[in-house]
């Protein structure tokens, strides 16, 4: 038996055993990635589709209504809606299309599937087309909704992109996660100085390079003026509050390759098991709360005034997610009611 023959019958046997268990789980569970699990199903319901992800993005502004899914470590963010908007550089873009919100990092936009399986529930089809990065972790998911989506539309990008099966999948180990500098080490004086001289929210990634700090050692040191670390539950409360009130909110989550945002009002919260969910019809958000190492609201000034937001991180440091009050002109200054909320967030201990 090759081994992708060994590969497809031990997840078959792990299938067999528990059924709902997840390709991603499963993954884990049998030691490989996600792209090798799935590779073992191509010429049954999976296609490899070429390396050409720009051409890819502007094709699915054809194919009518999608769900969009982004996942990081810890949350997964589903959005319904159409794809367009879309602006691609060489080497990073957006799409701004109805509802589908997102900044792709194309250099890890490595391989991609189109899946085509049956949808046991409708008794349909599913289909969807699947994007990795070269440790064979996926970066974005597509998948055409049978309500608004065209499925002539999404069978001829999926011909167009057809590619070739390679000689032999290699996936490349992630990077190694750069060390965290000592604290004793960075100007704190001059972090904060360069913090608070900060015009625009997109400057904070360049300030946490030039003076080579993680994010949350960033906001460990910035003081509480600027960052103040909050109790773990804070996600929970803010997204009840603006369940209550019906404001609308921004919700990132993301990773290396890929950032969704959703934009709106969230209504129906709900707990089960570890996981914190929003299930609104045209947006779900799936997020570990066990896994929130700390939670900080943070302080960024900008030309129209300083914008809050809630911030998520895993105990590696990493984001889980953020959270920002959706202005619908950023030249505004930013609610107050929304700085009400961020301060009746309970400090951590």
């Amino acid at each position: 038996m090759t081994a992708g023959g060994e590969l497809a019958a031990r997840w078959a046997a792990l299938r067999a055993e528990r059924s709902d268990l997840r390709i991603r789980d499963a993954a884990a569970e049998l030691g490989v990635s996600e792209l090798e699990l799935l590779a073992t199903t191509v010429g049954a319901t999976a296609t490899w589709l070429d390396h050409d992800m720009a051409g890819l993005i502007h094709g699915l502004t054809e194919v009518g209504r999608c769900m969009a899914l982004t996942r990081g470590e810890h949350a997964v963010s589903e959005v319904r809606g159409r794809y367009g908007g879309v602006e691609l550089g060489p080497h990073a873009g957006q799409v701004v299309g109805e509802h589908v919100d997102l900044r792709v990092f194309l250099e890890h936009w490595r391989h991609a599937l189109a899946i085509d399986e049956p949808e046991p529930r409708s008794g349909g089809r599913r289909r969807s087309i699947q994007v990795f990065d070269a440790a064979g972790v996926a970066v974005h998911k597509v998948y055409l909704e049978a309500d608004g989506g065209d499925v002539a539309a999404w069978d001829r990008l999926c011909a167009a992109r057809a590619g070739t099966a390679p000689g032999e999948l290699a996936v490349e180990p992630a990077p190694p996660r750069a060390p965290e500098r000592p604290d004793a080490e960075v100007d704190a004086a001059a972090l904060c100085a360069d913090w608070d001289a900060m015009t625009d929210t997109h400057e904070f990634f360049f300030l946490l390079r030039k003076h080579r700090v993680a994010r949350t050692q960033a906001l460990r040191m910035a003081g509480r003026e600027r960052a103040r670390e909050v109790r773990g539950d804070a996600m929970a409360q803010v997204l009840g509050d603006a369940a209550e009130t019906g404001d609308r909110i921004m919700i990132f989550v993301g990773n290396r390759g890929c950032l969704q945002v959703f934009s709106g009002a969230v209504e129906r919260i709900k707990r089960m098991g570890p996981w914190l969910n929003v299930l609104d019809p045209g947006f779900n958000l799936h997020l570990r709360e066990d896994r929130i190492a700390s939670s900080w609201v943070v302080h960024k000034p900008t030309r129209s005034g300083v914008v809050r937001s809630l911030e998520l991180y895993d105990a590696a440091g990493d984001t889980i997610a953020l959270v920002f009050r959706k202005r619908d002109d950023r030249d505004l200054a930013e609610d107050p009611s929304w700085s009400a909320v961020l301060d009746r967030l309970t400090e951590a201990r």
